[in-house]
């Protein structure tokens, strides 16, 4: 495949509705791929249904941990390609109720791998599997390269570390053509968990009340805009036809490490709202202290680079938000307190 050249692909994409996927199933259809969707409950909130993509893919519903959902989708839908991004991606949620992020994210993983092995050569060419940093686990270095060892600690790092580890098994094995993207976080228009650091801040600044850090707000993070991520995958999913590729991971990052208060605050200076003092709470759990990536690889063996720099894609991020909060539900959501309002570190 080269790139750029998508027509005629057969693509499924696990995850759809998320923040990756919404704007992963855009770049797809934009390249004349046709689409197909897992999503497990439809939710006319999110990107996918807002914006009306959802009309022009093939929407198969059910979950990561009913198998024959998964083969039925690949086989009836004669899929070429797939783009593995569904999981649950809430470190808060794996700690409080670890058997449901195990189930998603371990068994979502390998039913999807099976299936896609089932149907390797006649129909499936090329796997790409969505994991992250926290599958390094805490390291003595920085930043994380692809060579250290997979070794999460705690239940949210522990379901990526294993997904990897799943991924690279079914490589070497059964010779699946996979391959694995980690990126740190990942932020833009769309993302509806309230408890990651953007939308909530976003949503602070909107509301013109305090942001909430949950952490000291020192922690080191990579943040990358979802347009870079999407094309990511998109150019590890072109590679795969390159035995080189297959089998290997790859880090995605704009390799700028920034604190959490710093992410905060940029925030609220583009949105002018710095008069707002950050609530820290110092109160995170199960969270490693510094994480960032050196996409070295990525860039000489893909020719990837990202495109977005932080306040560019920030500034399109908030411009989502805007929009959402001026219509009538999502003005209501957006504006609304809730429960969930609490702050990743």
């Amino acid at each position: 495949m080269t790139s750029g050249d998508w027509s005629g692909r057969r693509v499924l994409v696990t995850g759809a509705t998320g923040l990756v996927g919404s704007w992963l199933i855009k770049d797809v259809l934009a390249r004349n791929a046709r689409v197909v969707a897992l999503v497990r409950d439809p939710d006319p909130q999110t990107e996918l249904y807002r914006s009306g993509d959802w009309r022009r893919t093939s929407i198969v519903q059910g979950s990561l941990q009913d198998y024959w959902t998964l083969e039925r989708a690949i086989n009836e839908h004669g899929i070429d390609t797939v783009f593995h991004l569904g999981a649950q991606p809430i470190v808060s949620v794996a700690h409080r109720s670890p058997l449901q992020t195990f189930e998603a994210n371990i068994r979502g993983t390998y039913n999807l791998l099976e299936a896609c092995r089932v149907h390797q050569g006649t129909l499936v060419k090329r796997v790409v599997v969505a994991s992250s940093d926290k599958a390094y686990g805490t390291q003595s270095h920085l930043p994380y390269t692809e060579d250290m060892p997979l070794q999460g600690r705690h239940p949210y790092e522990v379901s990526k570390s294993c997904t990897d580890l799943l991924a690279m098994s079914y490589h070497h094995t059964y010779g699946l053509p996979v391959a694995i993207a980690r990126c740190g976080n990942i932020f833009g228009g769309g993302d509806l968990n309230w408890s990651r650091i953007v939308p909530d801040t976003v949503r602070s600044c909107l509301r013109g009340v305090r942001p909430i850090i949950r952490s000291d707000g020192s922690f080191l993070r990579d943040y990358i805009y979802v347009k870079d991520v999407s094309r990511a995958y998109l150019r590890l999913a072109e590679g795969l036809d390159d035995d080189r590729i297959k089998g290997e991971a790859f880090n995605f990052s704009p390799e700028h490490a920034v604190s959490v208060l710093d992410m905060v605050t940029r925030i609220q200076r583009l949105m002018g709202q710095e008069q707002l003092v950050p609530q820290i709470l110092n109160a995170a759990e199960g969270e490693i202290n510094s994480q960032y990536l050196d996409a070295t690889k990525a860039r000489r063996e893909l020719g990837w680079a990202p495109h977005y720099g932080l306040d560019e894609g920030l500034a399109e991020t908030i411009a989502w938000y805007r929009d959402y909060a001026m219509r009538d539900t999502g003005g209501e959501l957006l504006m609304a307190e809730t429960a969930g309002s609490g702050q990743v570190a």
